[in-house]
C-alpha cells in the first residue's frame, strides 16, 4: 500500500531535507507541500492525503491548531506526524493522538522508525466506519437518503449542483460543490475540475483530450465524461497511484 505524504514546513531547507528523505521510501507518495497553515488547509482538502508531517511553528496557524482544526472535522482522519526543532510540545502533540514527534534536524535511522509507526497505524484509520452512512439530499420538495457509492458525479451548473447517480438518476440539491465535498470526505470522491465532483470507484476509463487535459469516463448507463483540466491530471494521476 502506498503512503500518500504531505509536508507542512515554512522552513524552506528543512521541507526540502524532509522531502528528500521521504522520496527515498519506495511506498512513499509526496503530495504538494505547504510552507504555512493555511495552504495546508487548502492542500489537505483537495488531496485528502494519508499522513502529515506538520512542523509545530508555522506563520499563521500553528501545526496544532491545524491539528486541531482537522480532528474536528467529519470524514477521513489523517495519520499526524509533528516535527520541531523542541521538545516542549510533546505532550499537546501526544494529547492530539498524533502517531509520532520528529525532531529536528531530521535523522535518517529515527524517520524510519517513524514510518514503521506511521505503517502500523495507517490501516487502522483506513478500517475505520465512515461517520456517515448516507447522504441527506434537499431538494425543492423532500428530503432523499441516497448511498454515497451511487452517486457518479456531481456537477455545478449556475447556482445549482446537479447530483447523477450510476443508475442517471439526477437530484437538485441545495449545497454548493463544496459543502457536498466535506460531506463526502470519508469516500473516495475528488475533484477533478472546479465545477465537478467525481467517484473514483465510478471511473470506467481516463482518456487524452487536449493540451495535457483528459476525460473521465464513468461506468453509468450513458458512460458520463467528466472533464479533467491540465492543472489537475499530475495531481490526479498521483493520487490514484496512492491508493494502490
Amino acid at each position: 500500500m502506498k503512503l500518500q505524504v504531505m509536508i507542512a514546513e515554512d522552513e524552506r531547507l528543512a521541507r526540502e531535507e524532509l522531502s528528500y528523505l521521504l522520496q527515498q521510501e519506495e511506498d512513499v507518495l509526496l503530495s504538494p507541500s505547504a510552507e504555512n497553515g493555511e495552504q495546508l488547509l487548502q492542500l489537505y482538502r483537495e488531496c485528502k492525503p494519508d499522513v502529515l508531517f506538520l512542523d509545530i511553528h508555522m506563520p499563521g496557524l500553528t501545526g496544532l491548531e491545524v491539528a486541531k482544526i482537522l480532528r474536528s472535522e467529519d470524514g477521513k482522519e489523517p495519520v499526524i506526524v509533528f516535527t520541531t526543532a523542541y521538545e516542549t510540545y510533546a505532550v499537546e502533540a501526544f494529547e492530539l493522538q498524533a502517531t509520532d514527534y520528529l525532531l529536528k534536524p531530521f535523522d535518517e535511522k529515527r524517520l524510519s522508525t517513524t514510518l514503521m509507526r506511521v505503517r502500523e497505524e495507517l490501516p487502522k484509520r483506513m478500517n475505520k466506519k465512515p461517520k456517515i452512512d448516507k447522504l441527506i439530499i434537499s431538494t425543492d420538495k423532500k428530503m432523499m437518503v441516497i448511498d454515497p457509492l451511487e452517486v457518479g458525479y456531481a456537477v455545478r451548473e449556475g447556482r445549482q449542483v446537479l447530483l447523477h447517480t450510476l443508475t442517471n438518476e439526477v437530484f437538485v440539491t441545495k449545497m454548493n460543490l463544496k459543502e457536498l465535498e466535506e460531506k463526502l470526505r470519508a469516500f473516495p470522491f475528488y475533484r477533478p475540475h472546479r465545477s465537478y465532483l467525481v467517484n473514483l470507484d465510478a471511473i470506467e476509463e481516463i482518456t487524452p483530450w487536449f493540451n495535457g487535459a483528459y476525460n473521465i469516463v464513468l461506468k453509468d448507463k450513458v458512460k458520463s465524461q467528466i472533464p479533467m483540466s491540465r492543472t489537475v491530471a499530475k495531481d490526479f494521476f498521483d493520487f490514484l497511484q496512492g491508493l494502490s
